[in-house]
């Protein structure tokens, strides 16, 4: 299993934001989310949070991953969602594929979740790296964030 670079890493991460921008308007007014899994240094599978009730950015992602995401990377502009609403949590279905780490632009500050969704992946040992380019992410996601999600 090859280590991903620094470079790599945002890249990925920049992937990802590009992709959470395809979620508008029709993910409203849950947040626009992208996710991208990568294994042994290749992107195998993207997504964006779908209309509401429908996939998250992860489990869209996780759904076109044609050979599974096992010892996978993720990349999310999110933190994944701890706990079961309209769809069920993404952090779980990550645990539940067995991906090795993961990258999270930002904490979700909805108070739901807010740091559980990262706590429940690194409980089951997946390590978790938080603020890949938050400024970034945080710039385009500011104004999908002060209200409350439905999830």
């Amino acid at each position: 299993m090859k280590e991903l670079s620094s470079p790599q890493v945002n890249l990925y991460m920049a992937e990802a934001l590009t992709l959470s921008k395809r979620a508008l308007p029709n993910c409203k007014p849950n947040p626009p989310v992208g996710c991208v899994i990568v294994k042994d240094n290749i992107k195998i599978a993207e997504g964006f949070t779908q209309v509401p009730g429908h996939y998250h950015a992860e489990a869209a992602a996780l759904a076109a991953c044609t050979n599974g995401a096992k010892d996978a990377s993720v990349f999310v502009t999110l933190e994944p969602c701890s706990f079961h609403g309209r769809t069920p949590s993404c952090a779980k279905a990550l645990i539940e594929a067995g991906v090795k780490e993961v990258y999270v632009a930002l904490i979700d500050p909805d108070p739901r979740n807010s740091g559980a969704g990262i706590h429940m992946l690194q409980s089951a040992g997946i390590t978790v790296h938080v603020g890949i380019l938050h400024e970034e992410v945080a710039a385009f996601l500011e104004q999908h964030l002060t209200k409350k999600t439905v999830v």
